[in-house]
């Protein structure tokens, strides 16, 4: 049963007596401060390790969208590494069988997203050097291969993690985190309009109050027999 906006309202009013004010106070706090202006694509990669940590630094640095190709790779995340974070994030897989890697990329250009390939490449720019005025896909590639080229000719942008060693290049989830650690900085200092919608906040305000409460999903059901319509 879908809700209309007044409905969600609602019903997350009804929910709210059954959470902390220490929890609706933290709610809050984290959503003023959560984007969707930069989001992270990961292709394929496959250890859960991996996955765990760039979900965990996504929460960190308040990034909500992160999408997982899964075409090869099937990849289970490590819930002791990930440390609950898969609770507050938005996370789209796609099948690479149902929808294809361009597919996806194509989409997120169509919502006003530029694709930024982390790979070294001949037009690359150093991560510090790289604009954050407008909305951006991060796209990192698996373990060993890196990114497609599928990917790379779908790209609008390039940028490389500056490196001073022998070895060639950092762990994915090493790689994820320098670069939002340098982009989501800038971002909330040079960019305006970061922060969700008021529609997009009221959502996850929502979803976060159901899986706070250990009865969650049964007492929304309740609610909505005794308060809506069919």
């Amino acid at each position: 049963m879908q809700l209309n906006k007044h409905d969600k309202s609602r019903l997350t009013e009804y929910l709210k007596q059954f959470v902390s004010e220490k929890r609706k106070k933290r709610f809050e706090e984290v959503l003023s401060e959560r984007t969707a202006h930069i989001r992270l694509l990961l292709e394929d990669i496959y250890q859960g390790h991996n996955a765990a940590a760039v979900l965990r630094s996504c929460d960190c640095f308040g990034i909500q969208h992160i999408h997982f190709i899964q075409d090869r790779n099937q990849v289970k995340i490590s819930e002791e590494i990930a440390m609950g974070s898969t609770s507050w994030l938005s996370v789209h897989k796609h099948n690479g069988a149902e929808e294809s890697v361009i597919d996806v990329i194509r989409n997120l250009k169509k919502e006003g997203y530029r694709i930024v390939a982390t790979t070294p490449h001949e037009n690359d720019q150093e991560i510090s050097k790289l604009p954050v005025d407008k909305k951006m896909v991060l796209v990192f590639g698996t373990e060993i291969d890196g990114i497609s080229n599928a990917v790379l000719e779908e790209a609008d942008e390039f940028v490389k993690i500056p490196m001073y060693g022998f070895t060639e290049s950092f762990n994915i989830s090493v790689s994820a985190a320098l670069c939002l650690y340098e982009l989501s900085g800038r971002m909330r200092r040079e960019v305006k309009d970061y922060h969700l919608s008021e529609e997009e906040k009221e959502e996850l305000y929502l979803d976060w109050t159901i899986k706070s409460i250990e009865t969650g999903p049964l007492l929304v059901e309740r609610w909505k027999k005794e308060n809506v319509n069919v």
